[in-house]
């Protein structure tokens, strides 16, 4: 049993990586506590799903914009000092939206305007804070510390909308978005307490062009290349995000607590990936392990659309427990995507030269925000063609067959040798 909980090496080695983790924890939570609020306040103010839907639009723009250009600031300057200067925006913006909320001015544009000031400032923050990780600890550690994270993202994940919405019903939006700045000043404490991390090797200036030579040195490296298509292949055609409210409605029976028990699933299944991951830690052909996760992840997401396709076809007076097997597979799908963004992350950062690390962790921010968003579009579309159970078990066949083509594309990647980076 032992064997099989997550190797906490890098915590007990590393007093910085401990200080970083714990704040993160904290920030996500906060974090999660704010973006379900936020939904929750858009909604209370205009009663309308599109105009909380347009907060993913709004966030995602500039999220994506700072991940590719943040990237070069990362790489030109001290990464603790630009971590802390974007973690001071994110701590600013979220005192902004506390207190519009105090002084009840009820403006959904104000709202989307601070949100895509945090998304901006979270676009420069992950590149820098990835990009840290790999200075505070032991090369053979970096797959251990990811995995670790894994715990934090599916803790935050599963946790803070559940915490959210009881929070909102019981103090109301103003406390809630105030235990977020809290948390956002313990994150600035960890990082305040790391040493000056200035960039190692060549140093080329923060700018387009220094962005473009990000995108050339990807354009060279295959393995590392491989980690953000991959990925991609999962997040696009086996993300049935968008399906969830559609499917509880109509096939699970429930509504939006439906719905939001079946995200949740995913986020506790990041988290049991990330507590039972000491084989990730330990594993030396990660490839083929990231291979392996997202063929698992394809599997429980046909699981999934199987249990949908089963569930429309039985009497809607039926039983319910169409939703138990429903549940089982999201956490299985959240298992697998805990392994395998450990396992990517790994490779990232132990093939790319430091010089490099921000930049491609900007794309790897860009890959993770808007994989999803593309996801949302083709499971939508292929729902409204199909039917939403349909839908789910093309996309799974399609990522599980990407999965093949890209293995005989590039077989170089199965054979990446975690004792042996080689991007």
């Amino acid at each position: 049993m032992r064997t099989l909980l997550a190797d906490t090496s890098p915590l007990t080695e590393s007093a910085d990586f401990r200080r970083l983790w714990f704040g993160q924890l904290l920030s996500i939570l906060g974090n999660q506590l704010t973006l379900t609020a936020v939904s929750l306040q858009v909604y209370d103010l205009t009663h309308s799903s599109f105009n909380v839907g347009l907060l993913g639009l709004v966030a995602l723009v500039p999220l994506i914009a700072a991940g590719l250009y943040g990237g070069s600031i990362v790489d030109a300057h001290d990464r603790r000092t630009v971590a802390i200067a974007s973690s001071l925006l994110l701590w600013g913006t979220s005192a902004l939206i506390a207190l519009q909320a105090w002084l009840r001015l009820d403006s959904v544009g104000l709202i989307y305007v601070l949100v895509a000031l945090q998304a901006l400032g979270a676009g420069i923050n992950m590149p820098a804070r990835s990009s840290i990780i790999p200075r505070l600890i032991r090369p053979e550690l970096l797959a251990a510390a990811n995995a670790l994270n894994m715990i934090t993202f599916g803790l935050g994940g599963a946790v803070g909308p559940l915490l959210a919405g009881t929070l909102v019903v019981g103090v109301g939006y103003g406390w809630t978005y105030t235990l977020d700045v809290l948390s956002f000043t313990v994150a600035m404490w960890a990082l305040l307490r790391l040493p000056p991390l200035p960039p190692e090797g060549a140093v080329r200036r923060a700018g387009l062009r220094s962005v473009a030579e990000g995108f050339q040195f990807l354009g060279t490296r295959p393995n590392i290349r491989m980690t953000f298509l991959i990925d991609l292949s999962a997040m696009v055609f086996a993300m049935p995000r968008s399906l969830l409210p559609a499917v509880a409605a109509l096939s699970l029976g429930g509504g939006a607590a439906t719905a939001g028990a079946l995200l949740g699933a995913i986020a506790a299944g990041t988290f049991l990936g990330g507590l039972f991951s000491g084989p990730v830690g330990r594993l030396r052909w990660q490839g083929r392990g990231v291979q392996t996760a997202v063929v698992a992840w394809a599997a429980s997401i046909l699981g999934f659309g199987l249990v949908v396709l089963g569930a429309g076809r039985s009497s809607p007076d039926g039983p319910t427990w169409w939703l138990l097997p429903a549940v089982l597979c999201m956490i299985a799908a959240g298992a697998a995507d805990s392994v395998s963004a450990a396992l990517r992350s790994t490779i990232l950062q132990a093939a790319t030269p430091d010089a490099m690390r921000g930049r491609l962790q900007g794309v790897f921010t860009v890959v993770v925000a808007g994989g999803p968003r593309l996801g949302d579009v083709f499971s939508g579309g292929m729902a409204s063609w199909i039917g939403e159970g349909a839908a789910v078990v093309v996309g799974a066949f399609a990522c599980a067959a990407l999965v093949v083509v890209l293995h005989f594309a590039q077989p170089r990647f199965a054979r990446y040798d975690a004792l042996d980076p080689s991007p």
